[in-house]
């Protein structure tokens, strides 16, 4: 639901009275009432006119709040003066784009990033909301938040407490002068990586972390892998154009926080020295990327997974000395975990471990420490005084296209939130959610998951085998919606037990930082000689987003996502599967995805498929490849989307909006009756695509464009749209579109 209900005592007082004047927000309803009807006329002689949209069936209108209020939203949403057959993302959403300006203080802005901006406001006031009987984990909290609002004493304490962190890792030898060549002599790599891990969960030149194991889900084992860069994308390091001017930004901020320091600890500013020290950082980190491989290249698994005992990790890959053993087990030791003698990992990384050796062969202990200090460093920048986030304006501006900072308040939500997810999502839960809408978003759920397993029938590209392979891991798949039960249960510890080695000041928000980095990195690690539980939730309730998690075959549904224009039990249901039902439909396709389809019902990878099938779903899976890379996006530079690194998305939208769409039917079939919106004067069917489209409004920086159709696995928002509904004869027959138009294409792509 995501909104709170109206106070019962201002309903009984209204009930007292026997004869009353409608309240304003009745007088408003009517006015909308009347606006809408008069717009949608001329609308209706439009598409009258046109053709395009057929009258609505006879159901019942539906003049309650909730309904008038999606139908305007629809309406102010869409352009309909755009033909839906030609562009359907500009007839949805034209009117959307045309009311929204992206934020300075945002590189997008889309009908999920108000939503999130919505959420945020409510945990704003839960915690700034001094309650007297505030449970420990709740109070931790808000003790949090408060540290992050204090403002003063982060500008007093200035850049003091990340020198004395500095001092505790060994020093940045850019921002100080003893730090000599006979210290690097007794310096130890593997030391170094394993304090950045485990104190400060910077997994830095060497990814290690604990997860469940791919081949047996019910363990958890260690990963080695590639890690991850100080810039988002590998591209940005070496090649030209608008990555040169990221590369420069990128190198102007280090050097500036490098020099600051420099100042804060009286040494002399020496500007060459430091813009040598770190360009070699940044050679360092572009011959990183460089070992990287590409996002494209790492989407099957099958491949990637190399499980072997840390005696071949040694032999295979000894990186001119680099003692596995003594790096492992100093990670460990952190939280008293002994390496055993036959011990085994998991290595995704091959490749860039291969090409490591040779890169840590060249480069100096000085340049070494350089980096990895200067990834701590840059992790904390937004702990400390304006003066260093003022450092990394321009860079993130280059970036981002961001031209001011977050305001306060939302920074030190949404750090609460990401740091503290069970405490806040309480908080939200108790102020924003019906708790009754789990068995309605239940329900949904059984009724998509029915479709999808129902529509295997129709896919001449797979046999039978693998169909009931398929279905079975689709009707096993566990289900989390909403919350988990124990965050609200005052009776339950486990809440405030899953927070009590935080011990949080008000005036300490960088330590208490610091705090949250060890808390996060020892929570995974401790999890290492533990069985999976796989009734833990993956996800915080406050989180606008849904997920799936092929290691436990699972998907989640958190109350942050259960809202209009997603879900509501006050709104029709056309709107309900067009919005959540597709959620739904796009998370269970996941697991049948290229990545998921790796994994089987217990979340184990195993290859249940045929050959037949497995050759098929390639193919079918290429066709996708090819449609969605040949979308041109002007916003960034021109660039095509990235058919294949989007892939698996993709494929989760064209099935979750298809078998949304064909539970909708069902349920129509079976006798549901669905509620007219007032003033529209479309088919439920059209209602449905209009909703699944606006749930995707939304406007790039164009500087984030070309950052985002590199790194994000997402394809751009309009044509997350257009590609899914241009596959779909249901959507071109629901808005007559003749065949050849853009949204009738002669070749159709699908695999689910």
């Amino acid at each position: 639901m995501g909104k709170p209900e109206s106070p019962a005592g201002a309903a009984e007082t209204r009930g007292r009275c026997r004869r009353r004047r409608p309240g304003f927000l009745e007088w408003g309803l009517l006015l909308l009432l009347l606006l809408l009807t008069g717009a949608l006329a001329a609308l209706s002689l439009l598409y009258a006119h046109s053709g395009a949209i057929q009258g609505p069936q006879e159901d019942e209108m539906c003049t309650s709040p909730g309904c008038v209020i999606a139908a305007a939203r629809i309406l102010r949403n869409m352009d309909p003066s755009k033909d839906p057959c030609e562009d359907f993302y500009q007839h949805a959403c034209g009117g959307w784009l045309r009311r929204h300006v992206v934020p300075e203080t945002s590189s997008r802005y889309s009908v999920f990033d108000i939503l999130r901006d919505e959420l945020e406001v409510v945990l704003k006031g839960a915690l700034e909301h001094t309650a007297a009987r505030d449970r420990p984990a709740v109070q931790k909290a808000k003790t949090l938040y408060r540290s992050c609002m204090n403002e003063s004493i982060i500008e007093e304490r200035d850049s003091q407490p990340l020198l004395e962190t500095l001092g505790r890792v060994g020093g940045w030898p850019v921002a100080m002068d003893e730090w000599t060549d006979t210290v690097g002599r007794h310096w130890e790599l593997e030391r170094q990586l394993a304090a950045m891990n485990a104190q400060f969960n910077r997994r830095v030149l060497i990814d290690l972390f604990i997860w469940n194991d791919d081949q047996n889900s019910s363990r958890h084992i260690i990963y080695i892998d590639q890690p991850t860069l100080g810039m988002p994308s590998r591209e940005h390091y070496f090649q030209e154009g608008s990555n040169q001017k990221v590369r420069e930004a990128y190198l102007q901020f280090m050097v500036s926080v490098a020099t600051m320091l420099r100042a804060d600890m009286s040494l002399p500013r020496d500007h060459r020295r430091v813009q040598e020290d770190m360009a070699q950082v940044l050679r360092l980190e572009t011959q990183l990327a460089n070992a990287t491989a590409p996002q494209e290249e790492r989407h099957d698994v099958t491949t990637l997974y190399h499980r072997m005992p840390v005696t071949e990790l040694q032999d295979r890959f000894s990186l001119k000395g680099f003692n596995w053993t003594l790096f492992i087990q100093s990670v460990l030791s952190s939280v008293k975990i002994e390496l055993l003698p036959d011990e085994e990992v998991v290595v995704y990384g091959i490749p860039y471990l291969q090409k490591l050796e040779s890169i840590i062969d060249v480069f100096s202990a000085r340049t070494m420490q350089n980096y990895l200090v200067w990834r701590l460093v840059q992790d904390r920048i937004s702990s400390l005084s304006q003066r260093f986030k003022d450092a990394r304006a321009k860079y993130r501006k280059v970036l981002y296209g961001k031209t001011t900072e977050e305001v306060r308040w939302r920074e030190c939500v949404s750090y609460v939130n990401s740091n503290m997810e069970s405490a806040a999502g309480s908080l939200y839960v108790r102020k924003a959610f019906s708790r009754d809408s789990k068995d309605v978003v239940g329900e949904l759920i059984d009724k998509v998951r029915a479709v999808f397993v129902e529509t295997l029938d129709e896919l001449s590209w797979m046999d039978e085998a693998s169909k009931r392979k398929a279905q079975e891991k689709a009707m096993s798949m566990k289900v989390q919606i909403g919350y988990p039960d124990y965050i609200l249960d005052e009776r339950s510890k486990h809440l405030d037990k899953e927070y009590s080695n935080l011990d949080f000041s008000e005036h300490l928000y960088f330590e208490n930082g610091l705090q949250n980095l060890k808390a996060s990195a020892q929570r995974s690690l401790k999890k290492l000689r533990k069985k999976v539980d796989q009734n833990l939730w993956i996800i915080g309730a406050a989180v606008v987003n849904a997920f799936y998690s092929p290691n436990r075959n699972q998907i989640v549904f958190p109350a942050g996502i259960l809202q209009p224009p997603f879900f509501s039990k006050d709104q029709p249901q056309a709107l309900n599967f067009g919005g959540i039902g597709m959620v739904i439909g796009h998370e269970i396709t996941h697991g049948f995805d290229d990545n998921g389809r790796n994994f089987d019902e217990e979340g184990n990878m195993l290859d249940w498929w045929s050959n037949f099938s497995a050759q098929h779903f390639q193919e079918q899976s290429e066709c996708m490849v090819h449609q969605y890379g040949n979308y041109s996006w002007d916003l960034a530079e021109q660039q095509n989307v990235n058919g294949l690194s989007t892939l698996g998305e993709n494929i989760a939208d064209n099935g979750g909006v298809r078998q949304a769409y064909k539970a909708y039917l069902k349920w129509r079939a079976e006798g549901g009756r669905d509620q007219q919106l007032p003033g529209l004067d479309l088919t439920f069917d059209q209602v449905f695509f209009l909703n699944y489209a606006q749930v995707w409004c939304g406007s790039y920086r164009p500087e984030f464009a070309v950052q985002s159709i590199k790194t994000d696995v997402h394809s751009p928002l309009k044509y997350r749209v257009l590609g899914s509904l241009q596959n779909l004869a249901a959507f071109s027959d629901a808005f007559h579109c003749a065949r050849g138009t853009p949204m009738h294409p002669r070749v159709r792509c699908r695999v689910w």
